[in-house]
């Protein structure tokens, strides 16, 4: 069996679920000459839509399913399907794909959905002969074809009228079992609701059965307490009664001692009753000490959450403390670091890091008007100082040798007041080249 590119769509339908009457076959000869090309011509009818994957097939007489055939077309989709002229369809076989035995076979269209919508007559693939060519008849023969001819199609009208009719029954019949389908299906959920309420309500009865009989089984161990309890009093009674029975008829003397005892049972009952009463005092005694429990519990609950709340935010301060001073260490090993490469620096200048004016001052030299931003202190500390000279600074005067304050002093201080003295290397600039000046200086701290 041969095939073309691709497989066309087929099932396992019967013949008995096929519409061979929805696509009508055209001019198709008895048989079909092997090397040439077979044309096949079909044509649709009213109520059928023809769709992409729907083909046609070359079957051998005798087939059960769709996929028996032999080769394969696929349909051309009409443009305009309201058209006459495009319902009549055709298409060709070539002849490498047809069959090359002399077997009858015959055309099927198969819908994408694997359905036989139509089937032409059966044919065959074999040479002309003179038998086919010249066939005599006689009057009476082609009156008794015509006969059988009429007969076939009222037969065949008959069929499809009977068919038309056993169609509509099974939609009627289709329509009433989708109906009782809803019922059925609308019954079985109004059950399975019932069913559900019902095993709700029997197990509620046998949560109340439960309880009854534990609740029954409480009473009856109190009865048989209360019951044993008066036993033991009737027998304590009985007891005193034959006591008192023997004292009376002993000795007329008991008799006080009788009544001693008549009231000594009065207290008796009266102490039962009070014990009773005790017991139920101790029994919501009891109740309030479990109430209290479980309060003590929630609060111990509490209390621990939030110990373990306080415990994690204490491990996070840790944690944030660590990295802090983690980060300090490290800023102090730069500081230091830099300590050390500025004393280097200094030295390679041939100066004294302790003797510079803009030292960082130590804690005991009390550093509380340096600024704390500053790791090596302010650079220009030591022309505020040189501009504005205390009592240690002042020296003899070189014209007069006079230690106070003269003439000569007082027009020197003036002098330095109008020039800036570089506190490094004693070099004088005048007073409006201050930025040159606070440069130079900068220039010695690098």
């Amino acid at each position: 069996m041969e095939k073309t590119i691709e497989d066309p769509p087929t099932s396992a339908v019967l013949l008995d679920h096929c519409h061979f009457s929805q696509v009508i076959f055209n001019s198709v000869e008895k048989f079909y000459i092997p090397g040439g090309d077979v044309t096949c011509r079909y044509t649709f009818t009213q109520n059928f839509i023809p769709r992409q994957k729907d083909w046609i097939g070359i079957f051998r007489v005798g087939w059960k399913t769709v996929r028996e055939y032999y080769t394969f077309m696929w349909v051309t989709l009409p443009i305009d399907l309201n058209n006459k002229s495009t319902k009549q369809q055709e298409v060709q076989f070539k002849a490498y794909y047809l069959p090359k035995d002399d077997e009858y076979y015959q055309f099927c269209y198969v819908d994408q959905d694997g359905v036989v919508r139509g089937a032409s007559i059966p044919f065959q693939f074999r040479p002309e002969n003179e038998e086919d060519i010249l066939v005599v008849t006689t009057q009476g023969e082609v009156e008794e074809i015509e006969q059988h001819n009429k007969e076939l199609c009222k037969e065949n009208q008959e069929l499809k009228d009977s068919c038309v009719s056993l169609q509509k029954q099974n939609s009627d019949m289709q329509a009433e079992l989708q109906k009782k389908q809803e019922e059925l299906e609308t019954l079985q959920s109004i059950n399975k609701k019932l069913e559900l309420k019902v095993k709700e309500q029997k197990d509620y009865w046998e949560t109340e059965l439960l309880q009854l009989k534990e609740q029954n089984q409480k009473m009856s161990s109190e009865n048989e307490k209360m019951g044993i309890r008066v036993d033991q009093l009737q027998a304590q009674l009985s007891t005193q009664e034959k006591e008192m029975e023997k004292l009376v008829q002993g000795d007329q003397d008991k008799t006080e001692q009788l009544e001693h005892l008549k009231k000594e049972n009065g207290h008796l009952f009266l102490s039962l009753t009070e014990q009773r009463k005790d017991q139920k005092k101790l029994e919501q005694t009891v109740e309030e000490m479990k109430q209290n429990e479980t309060m003590a519990m929630k609060k111990q609950q509490e209390l621990m959450d939030e110990n373990f709340d306080l415990s994690r935010r204490l491990s996070e301060k840790k944690m944030i403390y660590n990295a802090l001073q983690r980060e300090k260490e490290r800023l102090e090993g730069e500081n230091d670091l830099l300590k050390r490469e500025n004393s280097r620096l200094l030295s390679y200048m041939g100066l004294d890091f302790n003797s510079l004016p803009y030292q960082v001052p130590t804690s005991d030299e009390g550093g509380a008007g340096q600024n704390p931003g500053l790791v090596y202190g302010n650079p220009y500390s030591g022309i505020q100082e040189s501009s504005s000279p205390s009592q240690l600074s002042i020296k003899k005067c070189p014209v007069c040798k006079a230690d106070d304050i003269c003439d000569h002093t007082l027009e020197q201080q003036q002098m330095q007041a109008l020039c800036l003295n570089c506190p490094i290397c004693d070099k004088i600039f005048p007073a409006t080249e201050k930025q040159i000046f606070e440069d130079h200086v900068f220039c010695h701290s690098l």
